[in-house]
């Protein structure tokens, strides 16, 4: 079964054809600056040929036309017609306390993803124009949303709610929700797998460390805790959100400043993080750069960074009194070994002793720790689209 998924933002759409059966990807690429001048679109065939193409792309409606045109292209394409596509997969951002799972989208599901538009203004907008564009563009063809949120929803209340009068919650919904959940997930039963054990049976810590960074205590398979809130803000240092932060700073700044509540969303968001400590880049591998020549600042990004990733292991394994395994990923945390060394540095009295040999290999997949480490640390690639996939592939053969 081809499924064609896809990952639609504001003025971009990411998109994979995976062959669900086989678990491969067929092509993939990119579509960028969608509604601006210099609109492209860049489309790479599972045996390497990759081509660019430049169009006046002016809507999500067109994003897709690109796409399926490039996918049925005589010379770069992988398919024959449009019915070659038997479903599409949408990676959709929030899904409230409305999703607890990846749904068959229909009218009610389109109605769901609108209700949360307030607690996701950007993101679950472009999710949906993605979703009509489908609709346009291949009608009948059947769509399934998967909700970063979803795998978190597990939660216990003690993990979600927060320290604010009840009817806020009751009234609003807000709560910790999570993000990255497909991420987690795949890592998490990746690592499972690799173990040669029953996820059911495991307590597992999984670190998704990239521009956007969140962790998850994975209890018997289910999301317990986590470190994104209600929105992708909360939590670890990363590449320029503040992460964790007193909420009177804010208060204050805004005060001592005299910026407006966008401006503050924008300060915290966008100009904090690594780059706003190290004043170097948001980029990991810039700050190291930049630590290792003796920058200061760049020194003290990154321990931050590091510190708050093991302060959380700290408060994970309290939170499932034990731990099996921890997982790094994303693009820091499977390309950086001197980041996951930091992390773990003299954590031997949870049973985590890293092998620096292994941490510092060039494998994709990988065990880093020694063999008579108690604890195993895994360095995993996470494939969130074909988790998409394979979501997409069992609700659509369920419905028929």
């Amino acid at each position: 079964m081809n499924i064609l998924v896809l990952n639609c933002g504001s003025s971009s759409v990411k998109y994979q054809l995976i062959e669900a059966d086989a678990q491969k990807w067929l092509a993939k690429g990119s579509v960028e600056r969608i509604g601006m001048s210099g609109a492209t679109l860049k489309n790479l065939r599972h045996d390497g040929d990759e081509i660019i193409i430049a169009g006046e792309i002016v809507d999500h409606i067109v994003a897709i036309e690109y796409i399926l045109a490039v996918l049925l292209s005589r010379n770069h394409g992988v398919i024959s017609e449009k019915s070659d596509i038997h479903a599409i997969g949408h990676r959709v951002v929030h899904g409230g306390e409305t999703f607890t799972a990846s749904v068959l989208i229909t009218d009610e599901v389109i109605k769901g993803i609108r209700d949360n538009f307030e607690i996701a203004p950007l993101h679950n907008p472009h999710n949906l124009r993605g979703i009509n564009a489908c609709q346009v563009n291949l009608p009948g063809t059947p769509q399934v949303a998967v909700f970063d949120t979803a795998f978190h929803q597990q939660m216990p209340r003690k993990a979600f709610l927060y320290g604010l009068p009840y009817s806020l919650y009751s009234q609003y919904r807000i709560r910790r929700y999570g993000f990255h959940g497909t991420s987690h997930r795949y890592v998490a039963d990746r690592a499972a797998k690799l173990m040669q054990r029953d996820i059911k049976k495991l307590k597992l810590i999984t670190c998704h460390l990239g521009n956007g960074c969140s962790m998850a205590a994975i209890n018997a398979g289910v999301s317990v805790d986590t470190t994104m809130g209600f929105t992708p803000l909360e939590g670890l240092l990363m590449g320029t959100r503040t992460g964790d932060i007193d909420p009177s700073v804010i208060l204050y700044i805004m005060g001592k400043e005299g910026i407006t509540l966008s401006e503050a969303n924008t300060l915290l968001n966008k100009h904090s993080g690594l780059q706003g400590i190290s004043g170097v880049s948001s980029d990991m591998r810039e700050v190291i750069q930049e630590m290792k020549n003796g920058d200061k600042k760049a020194k003290y990004a990154f321990d931050v960074f590091c510190y708050r990733v093991k302060k959380y292991i700290g408060s994970y394994v309290a939170a499932m009194s034990g731990i099996d395994a921890v997982v790094f990923t994303g693009g820091i945390g499977e390309n950086s070994p001197d980041v996951r060394k930091a992390c773990c540095e003299d954590m031997s009295y949870f049973g985590i002793t890293v092998d620096d040999a292994a941490n510092e290999s060039k494998e994709k997949e990988m065990l880093i720790t020694t063999a008579d480490s108690r604890t195993k640390v895994f360095v995993i690639p996470t494939n969130e689209e074909l988790v998409i996939a394979l979501d997409t592939k069992e609700i659509v053969l369920k419905k028929a």
